[in-house]
């Protein structure tokens, strides 16, 4: 039997965690509370503190009886992640917390399927959410006052929160349409050609476009990892720009891991690969004064890429696609990689392209499943787009 868990620590936010669970279960959905404190429960528990921390690779000793607080809750978050992960009957998972009790509660979270509804109500659901949410499907909603009591505004915020995770719960989103998903990635200066693309391709696949803004491209690969693609489209590969030069939308040093690890049919470009993104011009780094910028908007500043940091990003991309043994192809527009890199454009820059496409070449290492392939074309052109589908489609088919 599917149960909706209801997460806190119950040594400090019992009388909450009693009244969230007793308000699910008033709309007749079952539950389970679940203790992720370190100290002895106020209020009754269906899972124990100790339950959980069985679950840490170092056993219970690890987590519980440890003076040092910070360790204690790194390593409840680590057991209970693992816990999340030996279940089968979670149909929602809710918590409750403060700082401590959301970074245990939202780790386990992460844990859990996108799409499985997930609601943290905390104390710093108004801030800087992205270390707990990363990129999963949380919902964090303010607690407004802080979790010390009950009081006449904490009781309509958890109120709502019951509502909102049973209706959730009890109404899943319809099954899809049965479409093999495939994961695009797009920035506002590739958009004409992966939006062509996902246009020749809707009518067979389910098209999923991720914004490349470090966070898109690490979700793409975690549904990839998670076996819920059938191929990638990765057409915009900016964000390795950002983690080598310091800009504010990074990919992680794991970037390509996901085709690595799963060998799902991958075609690639070197979309966006002309710029570095930093906020507004006063945060960008002094070592910067004095390159050639591009104003997005008033808070989005482009740096173009330098010959050298061309050579730099496919040396970087090629060695790292060398790993991949599934079927690879990966395009080179000659005449242009974003919307500002093009004859008479902001960014356009003959001598950093012809840099980059020479190091993509040079690193890749072909093979009868891995091949690069030089077009005489802009990105956004739509013969682009066009060779771009082929490919897939053609790798997709073998």
């Amino acid at each position: 039997m599917k149960r909706i868990y209801v997460v806190g620590t119950a040594d400090t936010k019992g009388e909450e965690l009693a009244f969230l669970a007793d308000a699910i279960v008033a709309t007749g959905a079952a539950v389970t509370r679940v203790d992720v404190g370190t100290r002895a429960a106020a209020v009754p528990i269906d899972v124990t503190a100790e339950e959980i921390a069985d679950h840490h690779p170092q056993g219970r000793n690890a987590v519980l009886g440890i003076d040092d607080r910070g360790r204690s809750v790194a390593a409840m978050a680590a057991a209970f992640t693992r816990f999340v992960q030996s279940r089968s009957d979670i149909s929602a998972m809710i918590g409750i917390g403060g700082g401590g009790g959301t970074s245990i509660v939202t780790s386990g979270m992460r844990a859990l399927p996108l799409g499985l509804p997930k609601i943290m109500v905390s104390t710093l659901a108004s801030g800087d959410t992205a270390p707990y949410v990363d990129v999963s499907d949380i919902v964090m909603m303010p607690s407004v006052t802080d979790m010390a009591g009950l009081n006449r505004l904490s009781r309509v915020v958890l109120h709502n929160a019951a509502q909102a995770i049973s209706g959730m719960a009890a109404k899943p989103a319809p099954a899809s349409d049965g479409k093999p998903s495939l994961g695009l990635t797009m920035f506002g200066v590739t958009t004409p050609c992966v939006t062509a693309i996902a246009d020749q391709l809707r009518a067979s696949y389910d098209c999923m476009v991720f914004h490349a803004t470090g966070t898109g491209g690490r979700t793409m690969e975690k549904l990839a990892d998670s076996r819920l693609l059938a191929g990638l489209l990765d057409i915009t590969t900016t964000e390795v720009c950002d983690l080598l030069f310091g800009g504010v939308l990074p990919a992680t040093e794991d970037r390509f891991g996901a085709v690595a690890r799963t060998k799902l049919p991958y075609v690639g470009s070197v979309g966006a690969l002309d710029m570095v993104n930093f906020w507004a011009p006063p945060t960008i780094p002094e070592r910067y004064r004095g390159r050639l910028f591009y104003e997005h908007n008033s808070n989005v500043t482009l740096m173009r890429t330098t010959p050298a940091e061309c050579r730099a990003i496919g040396a970087w991309i090629g060695e790292r696609l060398s790993r991949c043994e599934g079927p690879l192809h990966f395009l080179i527009p000659e005449k242009g990689v974003s919307a500002l890199d093009i004859e008479g454009g902001a960014f356009f820059d003959p001598e950093a392209d012809a840099a980059l496409f020479d190091a993509v070449e040079r690193s890749i290492r072909p093979n009868a499943t891995r091949h690069v392939t030089r077009l005489p074309l802009h990105i956004n052109d739509p013969e682009f787009a066009r060779a771009a589908t082929a490919a897939f489609l053609d790798i997709a088919k073998k």
